[in-house]
């Protein structure tokens, strides 16, 4: 009998699913109409759990998921995984490390450009017919130079470094902040945050979101300026939403660029009514290329746990 596999989120790869379904009795929790009822019957032949990021899983979860194995997170957030339980079972919790890196760094750099060349309110004055309508150049504010800006990164893990690299090819000073200076580059570290901001023309995220919530509030975003862009491809609750509102609105930053919100896919109304923001929906990994990847790591996961070895991926000892 094939072993059994709970799947909370979706895997957006053909093949893979294909293949999960081959080697597993695949249970999809998210097509459920009554998921209680099957964790209550099923769960204990349940030998490996695939989730995501965002959606993690709990400890009531764990709880009735007795025989696991293997919780194998499509992604590379943990923040929504009960680490501390499953080390004290000693269950394996896997995620895709290093799979992401290019493309987050990709569209950080995108949204940033994006930001201070205020592409998507241009955008929006094209298909709205405005142009054709008022076809003067001083119709559309000039826009904000990207290259040779002073991009100070929060963060210089793989994601940071990978910014970095894209920015210095633009000529971009890079400065940075993190829990200790990094003795491997030569960019500019800053210790405080505050510091960073008074010093950046745009504030990259990049930092993991455990002890951090709302590190970016009134006071950085203050001290970044009525010329600074800040750009965020790490976790939501890195900023306090509703002072970044109040900053986009009284103009105290020229603009932002997100991939990731507080209360995802909840938008404050100021965020997504400014051109000042560019927003997209938690999808800087969102290429056929980097899902795939993913998707083949979270394979290697629970084959490794269910052939009884401890997964190489694994985050916990």
């Amino acid at each position: 009998m094939k072993p059994q596999v709970l799947q909370l989120n979706p895997i957006l790869i053909p093949a893979i699913n294909d293949e999960l379904a081959s080697l597993y009795q695949m249970h999809k929790l998210f097509e459920m109409s009554d998921p209680q009822a099957f964790l209550r019957e099923q769960g204990a032949a349940v030998s490996a759990v695939i989730t995501g990021g965002h959606t993690g899983i709990s400890r009531d979860m764990l709880v009735q998921l007795p025989n696991l194995k293997v919780v194998a997170v499509n992604g590379v957030g943990t923040d929504a995984v009960d680490l501390a339980y499953c080390r004290e079972r000693g269950l394996p919790v896997t995620a895709t490390i290093g799979a992401l890196t290019e493309d987050v760094a990709d569209l950080a750099i995108g949204l940033l450009i994006a930001a201070c060349r205020n592409l998507c309110a241009v955008d929006r004055f094209v298909r709205d017919g405005q142009w054709e309508q008022n076809p003067s150049p001083s119709a559309i504010p000039l826009a904000r130079r990207f290259s040779g800006m002073r991009v100070g990164i929060v963060g210089l893990g793989r994601v940071g470094r990978a910014v970095a690299q894209r920015a210095a090819a633009f000529g971009c000073p890079i400065l940075y902040t993190d829990l200790r200076r990094m003795d491997d580059v030569d960019y500019t570290f800053v210790p405080h945050l505050i510091d960073l901001a008074r010093q950046a023309d745009a504030l990259v995220l990049c930092a993991a979101a455990d002890k951090a919530e709302g590190i970016v509030d009134a006071t950085v975003l203050e001290a970044l300026g009525p010329r600074g862009f800040l750009v965020n491809v790490a976790r939501g609750r890195l900023v306090n939403e509703a002072d970044l509102a109040q900053a986009i609105e009284a103009g105290r930053i020229a603009g932002a660029g997100l991939d990731v919100f507080v209360d995802e896919p909840r938008v404050p109304a100021v965020l997504r009514a400014s051109d000042r923001t560019t927003l997209q929906a938690h999808r800087a990994s969102a290429t056929w290329e980097t899902r795939e990847a993913m998707a083949r790591m979270v394979l290697d996961s629970v084959a490794q746990a269910l052939a009884g070895q401890r997964p190489s991926l694994s985050l916990t000892t």
